[in-house]
């Protein structure tokens, strides 16, 4: 199947949970069914059980817990949806996928008020927590160091432990309205615990995680899905980067002035110090 195919299988998958609430092993199964859209049909109840890493009666319970207008809708997109092909070498399916992740994520990015309105939370969160254990540690640093040129006090929370806890409460008694959570496979359960104790400390959590059925829906108030690939041995990032960057754009549109002032005074800066080449 062609990426164009199989996000549009994905995208329909997803559709059908809006506004359904979902235990967390039925957002497992969910999770399974968006990554695996286009070939649904062609799975039995045990090898959903198997991918989503459930029992099989939990499948069962899952789609009469869906009811038999969704059930009959999943029946009718899946019987649509064409069965999997293998063009190109595994190399080139992978690429051609996260094109497929870009081209969902700009699909989403229609809505301009929605990144706004959340580029204006994270703006006026004074600090700035953003966490990412683990595989969203990278994502969590790149974003802030980008993010420090034009934000007077952003924190990077990427250790797990005890500590982070402390960290988020330090961070909240500052000042902080906000914080920004990279959740991504394989979910961390430190992450999902951090954002507990956010919410517990009264700040607003944003996640930029891989899908709208991920464990981070259930303990985030924004919830920016961004697609994982996961084709090669490790996963992709590519969608959750753009994503993160996308929103750092809406933070810097937020306070135009100050962006342009905090810019500024950084070149000045780094030519007196000489600090690039180019």
């Amino acid at each position: 199947m062609n990426e164009g195919v199989a996000m549009a299988s994905a995208e329909r998958v997803v559709g059908l949970f809006d506004g359904v609430r979902l235990t967390p092993t039925q957002r497992r199964i969910a999770h399974c069914l968006v990554q695996h859209a286009p070939a649904i049909g062609y799975l039995s109840a045990a090898e959903v059980a198997e991918l989503a890493g459930v029992s099989q009666p939990s499948v069962t319970r899952f789609a009469v817990a869906l009811g038999p207008a969704l059930r009959r809708r999943l029946r009718e997109l899946t019987a649509a949806a064409p069965g999997p092909t293998t063009a190109g070498n595994e190399l080139q399916q992978a690429v051609r996928a996260e094109i497929g992740n870009l081209d969902r994520l700009a699909g989403q990015l229609a809505d301009r008020e929605r990144i706004a309105e959340t580029g204006r939370l994270l703006a006026a969160s004074r600090p700035l927590p953003v966490l990412g254990l683990r595989s969203a540690a990278p994502l969590a640093a790149y974003f802030a160091y980008f993010a420090a040129k034009v934000h007077p006090d952003v924190r990077v929370l990427d250790d797990g432990g005890s500590l982070l806890t402390d960290r988020l409460e330090q961070a909240a008694e500052a000042g902080a309205r906000a914080l920004l959570a990279f959740v991504l496979p394989r979910y961390p359960r430190e992450t999902l615990e951090a954002l507990r104790e956010a919410r517990a400390a009264r700040l607003t959590v944003v996640a930029i995680t891989d899908s709208p059925v991920s464990p981070a829906t259930e303990h985030a108030d924004v919830v920016l899905p961004a697609a994982v690939g996961a084709q090669l041995v490790f996963d992709l990032h590519t969608a959750p980067m753009t994503l993160a960057m996308v929103l750092l754009q809406a933070i810097c549109d937020a306070a135009p002035a100050e962006t342009q002032r905090r810019l500024e005074a950084f070149e000045a800066s780094a030519a007196r110090r000489q600090l690039f080449l180019g």
